[in-house]
């Protein structure tokens, strides 16, 4: 199977996995103290008797001075900020089944709670700090620089870790499955729909497995598993999933995020985790955003789950040095909860279709899309293919597989009646002899 026929095969069965935490930050506000922050202003101005200091200058000793010694100038109060907080983790799945169970990794729905908590008091942090140096840039009637707001998020940093407490209040987890919807106009469409754990292990270095459910109201696509052994060193990889520089450029429409990314690779080792159980290491590129999504092999099943990278020394990911999660694990979990993962009618079908159509036998082709569109009417990219296939079939490109029966069975007739006749002239040719 080549690249283009795993992605028309396995794409509308790749999704996007969002874990999204809301809570509310409670920070001490603070004012600034006016009479240090006078006598500060009042000994600058006794050093500049000759007005021979530019006022940039003079700026950027009151930031320095503030920075130095943040206690001096800042005060605490009895008032509290309720400042409200949401982040969110992306990363990919594929659904398993028709109705609605899709696979994806353990570390994208369950993060540490101190890790929670720290992306949470980073993220009030910084929003407290820009209203805080904008209401300065206000109140002082000019505009920071870049060196000048950074030495200002020091100032703010040091004062929030030293002198004011952040308190997390009404943590809550929503776990979505996003994925594209179709409709008969060919426009497309996404959909959120909240998803249920039905399993899962541990994040890395545990078995990085977790099984979500969400309520089906049509037969969802679903990619196949492959079974039995270990895919071979060499053997190549397809990989699907929602890298975060491609799903946040601000270049890419908000609209097309929901089309998965294809990278390409050979299985480059089978290693063994800290825990003794086997990993898949690949060169296909992958980034923060591709975890849990599918690896394939060349006959488009699955035989893992994207998982983790290698760091370089500077914290980066290294290219080309990345690991996937056999689908010999997720069947262990498969296996707990009691679920057969197989593709449905309307898959099968669809990968028929597909077939037929790869062949330009259209009218076969469109039958078996129709087919599908009766079993999920937003089934992805079914009305290009259908509108695509009456294209074909009214300007005569469609070549039946009928008509090439037909061409070879003609002809093996006509070879079997040129055999007979020259069977007859010989058997003449030999009486006349005789």
């Amino acid at each position: 199977m080549s690249g283009v026929e795993n992605y028309a095969l396995n794409r509308p069965g790749v999704v996007m996995i969002r874990t999204e935490y809301t809570a509310s930050v409670y920070v001490n506000s603070m004012k600034m103290d006016n009479k240090a922050f006078n006598t500060l202003l009042d000994s600058i101005q006794n050093l500049d008797h000759g007005g021979g200091v530019p006022p940039e200058q003079k700026l950027d000793i009151v930031l320095r001075e503030m920075n130095n010694y943040p206690a001096r100038f800042f005060q605490t109060t009895f008032d509290y900020i309720k400042q409200p907080e949401q982040i969110t983790s992306i990363g990919t799945g594929f659904f398993i089944t028709g109705d609605g169970y899709v696979a994806t990794n353990c570390h994208l729905i369950d993060r540490e709670d101190a890790f929670i908590r720290r992306q949470f008091i980073l993220s009030a942090f910084r929003q407290i700090t820009e209203a805080s140096i904008a209401a300065l840039e206000s109140s002082w009637a000019t505009h920071f620089n870049e060196q000048q707001r950074s030495l200002l998020y020091n100032t703010y940093a040091s004062v929030y870790s030293r002198l004011f407490s952040m308190i997390l209040y009404d943590l809550k987890k929503n776990i979505y499955v996003v994925y594209r919807s179709d409709s008969g106009n060919q426009h497309s469409d996404t959909i959120k729909r909240l998803a249920d754990i039905v399993i899962k292990g541990q994040p890395m270095p545990g078995k990085d497995i977790a099984i979500l459910k969400i309520a089906a109201t049509e037969e969802m696509p679903v990619l196949s598993l492959a079974h039995g052994d270990l895919p071979n060193v060499g053997e190549q990889l397809f990989v699907y999933g929602y890298p975060g520089p491609v799903t946040n450029n601000d270049f890419v429409s908000a609209a097309s995020a929901i089309e998965p990314t294809l990278t390409t690779g050979i299985v480059s080792a089978i290693k063994k985790s800290v825990g003794g159980w086997p990993l898949v290491q690949m060169d296909a590129n992958i980034n923060h955003g591709s975890s849990g999504g599918p690896v394939c092999n060349e006959r488009g099943e699955v035989v893992g789950l994207t998982t983790f990278g290698s760091l370089e020394s500077n914290g980066g990911l290294a290219a080309g040095l990345n690991f996937a999660v056999p689908v010999t694990i997720l069947d262990e979990y498969l296996d707990s909860a009691g679920i057969t993962a197989s593709p449905g009618t309307a898959t099968r079908r669809f990968a028929r279709a597909l077939d037929s159509y790869s062949q330009h036998q259209y009218r076969t082709a469109l039958k078996q899309f129709e087919t599908v569109l009766r079993l999920n009417s937003h089934y992805p990219g079914i009305y290009t293919y259908i509108a695509d296939c009456r294209e074909n079939i009214k300007v005569g490109n469609d070549q039946a597989a009928g008509g090439v029966v037909n061409v070879l069975i003609i002809g093996a007739l006509l070879l079997l009646l040129v055999g007979g006749v020259a069977a007859l002239v010989i058997r003449r040719s030999n009486g006349q002899r005789a």
